[in-house]
């Protein structure tokens, strides 16, 4: 193992577990002073100590390894370029703040996030207040916010999903299908009557009065939808304090995000349930993620094996680190969740290049593409259209084109591999999006990118119409 040096690092996790130089050295089984020198990067980490913090803080051990730093330097550079602030930096110096100071750079973007934020909402309340009169507006960014919390936390909440595990375990113990024995602890341990209603109302698709312990639901729904919308309900009841603890923890800015992370949270617990994490985890590697015959074998839509796909990353029992996305044909993102390096801008845009929307042109049809990043990191993608058809007449349907995504470092875990030169792929050039991609000559750059002066000629033309100076 080549010399690592990881001190930074290992005083954030210290640090963030509440722990003493001394308590962890006794942990560790080393000297207090062996600890600060490699904490002070005097000392390289060495493979015993690396297997041995990973097996305290439950972390994989590729968390020392500069590889996946590429989120947070991605995100440290979309600050850097914000032309507002005025921060000259090079990609090196970010790359080294991130290195050295990790926690100081998760400071700085989300103290940019907060700003932007901010200034948004505050810029909406103005027009507000022009076209009625009324003043009012909230200064935050709900959605935002929320994916923001996933984000950070690689897409695993473990208390929600261990404890979602164990009431599935304790719920199967009665032989039945996973509809009826949801049904039945909403039931019996609750007191909730379930009701079937024709008709909820424009949109709903189900209706729970707590006061009353009524869950009105749609009888149209698969039973995929079904047993969703129930065990979203359960989630509150069974794991309410929980749920209103991390929420709290997570000091949002508002009610309206409050409210919309609870959802969150109660949508992860239920499809922890519906696929608890060790049986699905097991299934997945031995399926080689093969994402139809996961969804044939659990009897689940495409698109929630993917999303629990992404979640796999459990300490000592992790899958492969997915990143998975939906967008609609009009390129906007409606869902993204990523346990990788991979990084979603969040000024706006994709890269028209990424093989996510060259399937709205094959409807059903898996495609795999090898896209390289900026940076040159390759990654594997998997990219399929969904269908939600309409359940009346003149009602519209929806398409979307669910993607997901892993480092090409994993692919050979991966079925959609086979066949694919991984030694020395033939990559697609892309990027998080063209505000903040800096390659030069791309034909399909719709805007320039942000903190970049152009070269501006009248007497010249190239491949790109922004050309950087």
């Amino acid at each position: 193992m080549a010399k690592t040096y990881v001190g930074a690092r290992l005083r954030q996790l210290r640090t963030e577990r509440g722990l003493s130089q001394v308590l962890l050295a006794k942990q560790l089984e080393i000297s207090a002073s062996y600890l600060n020198q490699i904490e002070h990067d005097v000392r390289p980490l060495t493979v015993p100590v690396l297997l041995r913090i990973s097996e305290v803080f439950g972390v994989d051990p590729t968390f020392f390894s500069s590889q996946d730093d590429t989120r947070l330097v991605a995100e440290l550079q979309e600050v850097v370029m914000d032309q507002e602030l005025g921060i000259e930096a090079d990609a090196q110096e970010v790359a080294d703040m991130v290195s050295a100071h990790p926690g100081l750079a998760r400071a700085m973007v989300n103290m940019h996030r907060r700003y932007r934020n901010t200034t948004a909402q505050l810029a909406a309340a103005t027009e507000d207040r022009f076209a009625d009169g009324s003043g009012t507006g909230s200064i935050s960014r709900p959605h935002e916010e929320v994916r923001d919390f996933f984000y950070q936390r690689q897409n695993y909440i473990h208390e929600l999903d261990t404890a979602a595990e164990e009431l599935a375990v304790r719920m199967r113990f009665h032989g039945g299908d996973v509809v009826r024995e949801i049904a039945r602890r909403l039931d019996s341990a609750h007191g909730v009557q379930i009701v079937e209603r024709i008709d909820l109302g424009e949109g709903v698709l189900h209706r729970f009065d707590p006061e009353q312990r009524r869950l009105e639901i749609a009888p149209h729904l698969s039973g995929g939808q079904r047993v969703f919308k129930l065990a979203a309900e359960l989630a509150y009841l069974e794991q309410g304090d929980l749920i209103e603890r991390l929420v709290d923890e997570a000091n949002f800015a508002s009610e309206d995000t409050r409210r919309l992370a609870r959802l969150g949270l109660a949508n992860y617990f239920a499809a922890a349930i519906v696929l608890p994490y060790s049986q699905f985890h097991e299934v997945a590697e031995d399926f080689r993620y093969d994402i139809e015959r996961l969804s044939s074998f659990f009897m689940q839509s495409y698109e929630t094996i993917c999303h629990r796909l992404s979640t796999l990353q459990r300490p000592k029992l992790r899958g492969v680190p997915f990143s998975f996305v939906r967008v609609d044909r009009a390129g906007n993102m409606s869902k993204r969740q990523s346990a990788t390096g991979f990084h979603f801008s969040s000024a706006g845009g994709t890269c028209p290049l990424w093989n996510v929307y060259e399937t709205f042109a094959y409807p059903g049809r898996i495609m795999t593409q090898i896209a390289q990043m900026p940076d040159g990191r390759n990654y594997l993608w998997i990219a399929r259209t969904v269908e939600r058809r309409a359940t009346r007449y003149g009602e519209p349907s929806k398409t979307f084109a669910i993607g997901l995504g892993c480092e090409l470092r994993h692919a050979n875990r991966v079925v959609y591999a086979d066949g694919l030169d991984l030694v020395e792929p033939k990559a697609t050039p892309i990027g998080a999006g063209c505000r903040v991609c800096e390659r030069a000559n791309c034909p399909q750059r719709a805007f320039p990118p942000l903190g970049k002066s152009l070269d501006i000629s009248e007497h010249r033309s190239s491949i790109s119409p922004y050309v950087l100076r």
